[in-house]
């Protein structure tokens, strides 16, 4: 299930929204689970496979990257937790002004916690509850299900 976070369709900069297009973006997908628990991330573009990572509590993967000539980047990641047998597949970046605000325009900074996915709203300094997990079999590169 992917994160909504606006339905609006205006993508042109007011005032305090500078120009998405010729900023470089930075993701970061951070292990916030508890109990040591190893966090399985796989992240994805249209254009390029970000490979699978396996964090530990409090480290992080992270990509930079500007946004194509048609403003319809997108990225997407599939996280899961083995040890709970709980995974996610959503969007950690699409071209939306509400989304650029909680990311400050620069940094979209996405945590797994316990209880789901939040996404740090850099200028409201709170993290916000975007996606639960969902239980179930866990899906790992090499096809293997656990």
């Amino acid at each position: 299930m992917a994160a909504n976070l606006s339905t609006s369709t205006s993508s042109a900069p007011t005032k305090d929204q500078p120009n998405s297009f010729f900023r470089t973006w930075y993701v970061h997908v951070v292990n916030g689970l508890s109990n040591n628990k190893i966090l399985l991330v796989h992240c994805k573009s249209k254009d390029d496979d970000l490979g699978e990572h396996h964090l530990s509590v409090g480290s992080e993967t992270q990509w930079h990257f500007k946004l194509n000539l048609i403003k319809s980047t997108l990225f997407f990641c599939y996280m899961a937790s083995e040890s709970d047998h709980v995974h996610v597949r959503l969007d950690v970046f699409w071209d939306d002004p509400k989304l650029f605000y909680m990311c400050n325009w620069e940094q979209c900074i996405w945590i797994a916690k316990d209880d789901g996915i939040y996404l740090t709203n850099i200028p409201d300094k709170n993290d916000s509850f975007m996606n639960g997990w969902e239980t179930g079999s866990v899906l790992l590169a090499n096809s293997t299900i656990v």
